[in-house]
């Protein structure tokens, strides 16, 4: 019997010390919501000059409906998932990524983020149609946080993505919509980010295009990237999400497997 008991004991400690015997560990969070709000205020009559919203200033004259775009918000994002955010129009998922982004603040509350981050809030933001597109590779890739090098390093790899092939010297007026949008998607996503923040622009240009941006995005979770998808396509998210949450008048009314809560998203109606 002692010597089952001891023979016992040396294959458990075998078994740790090969890992055998080891617990998975939960991934790291590396976005963290805790109670977050935005309050919003508008003001109840239109004014249509700085100089008449003055006056009525100083006489006390503005009075505001105030509103929460998200009210009491928490939630984690681990390393290496696809985080899908679904709702209606206006229930506070632009409003979230935005503050993920660190494009705003929260009125209340604390937003916490580990990694490089490249969001893809609206694609062709920062672009000037003045501007080639050469041009706007350059001023686009400095707003995103690129260096000049890692600019230049990239720039091959952008324009082929894009497909601009002999329009890169164009200026951005005389492209197509289309053009702008993979130029935008191609810049954002040249370099291999952390976590990637995607807003509905994979609902922007034909199927190849949007098949093209979706493999890109494949790509980076096989390499490990977090991802924050918005998108009004069930499919989408079912498909290529791990978890989702569900929003709803700015609040949290799910956190779970996408699935899952994609079907509560749509017996709600």
């Amino acid at each position: 019997m002692r010597d089952a008991m001891i023979k016992g004991l040396e294959n458990a400690e075998e078994r740790r010390e090969t890992g055998e015997n080891r617990q998975p560990q939960p991934a790291a969070a590396v976005i963290r919501l805790e109670d977050v709000a935005v309050r919003y205020r508008v003001a109840h009559e239109q004014i249509r000059t700085l100089k008449e919203y003055a006056i009525r200033a100083l006489k006390r004259r503005v009075t505001y409906n105030e509103f929460y775009a998200l009210d009491g918000v928490s939630l984690e994002v681990y390393a290496g998932e696809v985080f899908g955010v679904v709702g209606r129009n206006g229930a506070g998922k632009s409003t979230l990524l935005r503050l993920i982004a660190q494009v705003m603040r929260p009125t209340r509350g604390r937003v916490w983020r580990k990694g490089r981050v490249a969001p893809l809030l609206e694609l062709g933001a920062g672009f000037h149609d003045e501007l080639t597109g050469r041009e706007n590779i350059f001023l686009n890739g400095a707003l995103i946080g690129y260096t000049r090098a890692e600019i230049l390093r990239l720039f091959d790899e952008i324009v082929e993505f894009a497909e601009l092939g002999n329009f890169i010297d164009t200026p951005l007026r005389n492209l197509s919509s289309g053009m702008t949008a993979r130029l935008g998607f191609a810049v954002a996503t040249a370099a291999h980010p952390d976590i990637l923040i995607v807003d509905e622009v994979l609902s922007v240009g034909d199927e190849r295009f949007k098949q093209k941006c979706t493999s890109r995005i494949e790509s980076f979770r096989r390499n490990g990237a977090t991802i924050l998808l918005v998108s009004h396509s069930a499919d989408l998210v079912k498909s290529i999400c791990n978890r989702a949450v569900w929003l709803e008048r700015g609040k949290v009314r799910a956190i779970d497997r996408a699935a899952e809560v994609v079907q509560m998203y749509e017996q709600q109606g």
